[in-house]
């Protein structure tokens, strides 16, 4: 791999052409590099020295955020926060696991994003005007059943 450092030696025009990396573009690397760095397990150290505890340490941390995240699977349509629940669990596999960090730090991007395309004036307005065309139309609903049966619950309807 040709990291630079051996320019001469190749000899050849391209490589002399090539003009040296300023201090800035350098550092601007080493920031990108700092942000990028690969995913360590967060589990204490002799738990790591120890490889089948380590990996019964990896299990007992996928069995524990796959339980929570069922939790809020089920939450989801059972009263509780199940969003959050189910982010939690991901935290908690994001300790371990490379792949759940990737996707935790890909949806936090998204909420971010999406906060941000929520304050737009523009789509608030048109929120709020969708939401108030939804209420009219759920009021007038309402407004029919009652005008046209009472305060009758549907199940106990008659032949009418």
């Amino acid at each position: 791999m040709n990291t630079g450092s051996d320019r001469g030696t190749h000899g050849s025009a391209a490589d002399e052409s090539m003009p040296e990396p300023t201090a800035a573009a350098a550092s601007g690397a080493a920031a990108e590099g700092a942000t990028q760095t690969p995913h360590v397990s967060k589990a204490p150290a002799f738990i790591k020295s120890n490889k089948s505890l380590h990996l019964s340490w990896q299990v007992g941390v996928f069995i524990v955020g796959l339980a929570v995240i069922a939790a809020g699977v089920a939450m989801l349509v059972l009263p509780g926060p199940g969003w959050v629940a189910i982010f939690a669990g991901l935290a908690i596999w994001a300790t371990e696991f490379a792949w759940a960090h990737l996707v935790l730090r890909w949806t936090k991007r998204k909420v971010t994003e999406a906060a941000q395309k929520a304050l737009d004036p523009k789509v608030r307005r048109r929120n709020i005007i969708l939401t108030s065309v939804g209420l009219v139309i759920a009021g007038a609903l309402i407004g029919f059943y009652l005008w046209k049966y009472g305060l009758v619950l549907p199940w106990n309807l008659k032949d009418q």
